[in-house]
């Protein structure tokens, strides 16, 4: 290993060495950061637009309401399963998988006619949300309990950036 274990933690690290891309430990760590923010970009990418597709479609602010409240019952909704899917799978490939399902309603958006496929749509885009927990149980699989607090709150903090820079992008290409 590249990083220091702890043999009776399951081999865990005990170290976590930013700038490093090594396996298993950190190469886990940034691809677990890295996911997230991909899924929050996925996730946010249609909010700088909402005001746009109020007007295009006639919408009222309660059915763009609704639609928000879709999105994140899509994440919540989906959070009660992916704790069992880490679980039986581990969290590399239901990331991979959702991340490639969330991404297809995303590409969709352009097909919006009305508030009802709006609020289906966000549904299905809010599956990205819930990649949290696969990134934190991933990391938390790779760090010693001294660091996984630490190491949990940079991919966290690092993956929640994504809907930083959603806004910035979509923002600034769009506006």
């Amino acid at each position: 290993y590249d990083l220091n274990v702890d043999p009776s933690q399951d081999d865990k690290a005990t170290e976590i060495k930013l700038l490093s891309f090594k396996r298993p430990h950190m190469r886990a760590f940034h691809c677990s950061w890295f996911c997230f923010f991909i899924a929050f970009f996925i996730w946010f990418a249609i909010a700088p637009l909402l005001p746009e597709v109020k007007d295009t479609l006639g919408l009222t602010k309660q059915q763009i309401w609704t639609s928000n409240i879709c999105s994140v019952f899509g994440t919540i909704f989906l959070r009660f399963i992916n704790g069992p899917l880490c679980d039986k799978y581990g969290a590399r490939i239901p990331m991979g998988i959702i991340l490639a399902f969330a991404s297809i309603p995303c590409a969709m958006t352009g097909l919006v006619n009305s508030a009802t496929s709006l609020a289906v749509l966000r549904f299905f885009i809010g599956f990205g949300g819930s990649t949290f927990v696969m990134c934190q149980f991933w990391t938390s699989r790779m760090f010693t309990k001294e660091v996984v607090g630490t190491a949990n709150a940079l991919v966290g903090g690092w993956g929640n950036l994504g809907g930083g820079v959603t806004q910035l992008v979509m923002g600034s290409v769009l506006f």
